[in-house]
Parts: structure tokens; C-alpha cells; sequence
């Protein structure tokens, strides 16, 4: 299952000191692509060995997505994958919502020209993922995104809760993605962003994005009332 990934592993080399956060995102991509599915259990022998790592570090990582609900450790019988209930997606992204906000308009504030460069680079590779309809890259990308406007914002409060929120909800944005029309409405309203960072208007980027964390949740949701189902599977319609 896992030997595909080890072209990859090697490239990254792996710094001891960062083992089990590098070991985590691994996990979490295996997951968010659906390599990895709802109750499959962890091969925790492979991932070791196609790593080159001991069981500490993989270990350790478990744990992370264990707090994250990704992973439940069953004494006896090891990892496997679950996904938390919609419930606890829905309650996520409100939180983010607000948090989110806060860090848009507290960014926007703070814009400079430079900054603004760097944000607006960003803003181009989002739109080079979209016409390549590469929906892990518009990911990742998005990801660096926010993450700046974070950086920006300079809240160290803030960052403690931020990071460890946006780590849950990054699995749920890409699966949002696949909500039909979501792709086209999520890169609408970067555009719209994009254009209040420009202008600098605080108070317009955080409504906006605001609205863009309601309308990802809504795309959850939506996905997960067709399916029917309790808990929201990552891997029912993810493209690889």
C-alpha cells in the first residue's frame, strides 16, 4: 500500500528532530487522497520500513492524529483510520470562521507592498492549480495562504489556536473541493479576497473570508447529506 509514497520519503529527507511532524503529513495526505480509508488499519511495519525510521517517531505521530481524530489506537490491535462526526467538522470550521476572519483583517491592516507581493504570488499559484484542476496543489497552496495572512497578522494567541484548527480542517477543504461547482466558487471568492488585500480594506476581507469558511463548511455538509452516513468519508470521492 504504502510503497508508491517511497520516492517521495526519500526525497524529503527526513530530520531526525522533526521525524513524527514530517511522519504526521504523510499520514494526513495518505488520508486526505484516500490511500488511506475509513477503518483501514495502519501498516505500521511498511510505513517503518519504506521511512527507514524506528516505530518512536511513526508512534508519536499516531498519537497527533489520534488528538486530531483521524486515528484511533486500539489497545491490542493498533491504528486506523476514523473520521470525526459531522458535528465536530461543523463546530471546527465555525470556530475558524471567526478566527479566520480575525486573521484577514488583522493582515489587511498590516499590508504592506511587499507583503502584498508575496500574498498576490500565492493568489496566481492558486489560479495556475485551478486551470489544472489539481485539487492537492490548490490545497497545499491554499494552505501556505492562510497561513501567511497568520503570519501577518502577528497574534501569537492566535497562532497557538490557528495552527493546530487549520491542521484538522486542511483534510475537509480538499474534500469540500469536490462538491460540484465548489472548486469554481472557491477560487471566486480568492479573487474577491485578493481584490480587498489590494484596496486595503480590512473590514470587506474579513467578511469575505468569513463567507469563504461558511460556504467550505456548507460544501461539507452537502457532501455528507447525500452520503447519508454518520461519520463524513474523506475518501468517497477524493480524485487522486
Amino acid at each position: 500500500m504504502f510503497q508508491f509514497y517511497i520516492r517521495r520519503v526519500t526525497e524529503l529527507k527526513l530530520r531526525r528532530s522533526t521525524y513524527h511532524v514530517q511522519v504526521a503529513d504523510m499520514l494526513r495526505d495518505l488520508i486526505m487522497t484516500g490511500k488511506l480509508k475509513e477503518g483501514d488499519k495502519v501498516n505500521e511495519a511498511g510505513l517503518c520500513d519504506t521511512m527507514g525510521i524506528s516505530k518512536t517517531p511513526l508512534r508519536e505521530a499516531l498519537r497527533v492524529l489520534s488528538v486530531e481524530g483521524l486515528i484511533e489506537l486500539v489497545p491490542n490491535r493498533g491504528a486506523f483510520v476514523t473520521q470525526p462526526m459531522l458535528d465536530e467538522i461543523t463546530e471546527m470550521f465555525d470556530v475558524m470562521e471567526l478566527l479566520e476572519g480575525f486573521c484577514a483583517r488583522s493582515a489587511c491592516e498590516k499590508l504592506d507592498d511587499t507583503s502584498f507581493a508575496r500574498l498576490e504570488k500565492l493568489h496566481l499559484e492558486l489560479e495556475k492549480y485551478y486551470r489544472l484542476c489539481n485539487q492537492a496543489e490548490y490545497v497545499r497552496i491554499n494552505n501556505q495562504y492562510h497561513t501567511f495572512l497568520q503570519e501577518l497578522a502577528g497574534n501569537r494567541a492566535l497562532n497557538q489556536i490557528v495552527t493546530g484548527l487549520r491542521k484538522k480542517i486542511l483534510l475537509y477543504r480538499f474534500q469540500s473541493l469536490n462538491q460540484p461547482h465548489r472548486f469554481e466558487e472557491s477560487i471566486r471568492e480568492h479573487r474577491h479576497l485578493i481584490e480587498a488585500f489590494r484596496k486595503r480594506e480590512p473590514e470587506k476581507a474579513e467578511a469575505l473570508m468569513q463567507m469563504h469558511m461558511k460556504n467550505q463548511c456548507q460544501a461539507m455538509v452537502s457532501l455528507a447529506q447525500k452520503a447519508k452516513s454518520g461519520p463524513v468519508s474523506l475518501a468517497a470521492s477524493a480524485k487522486s
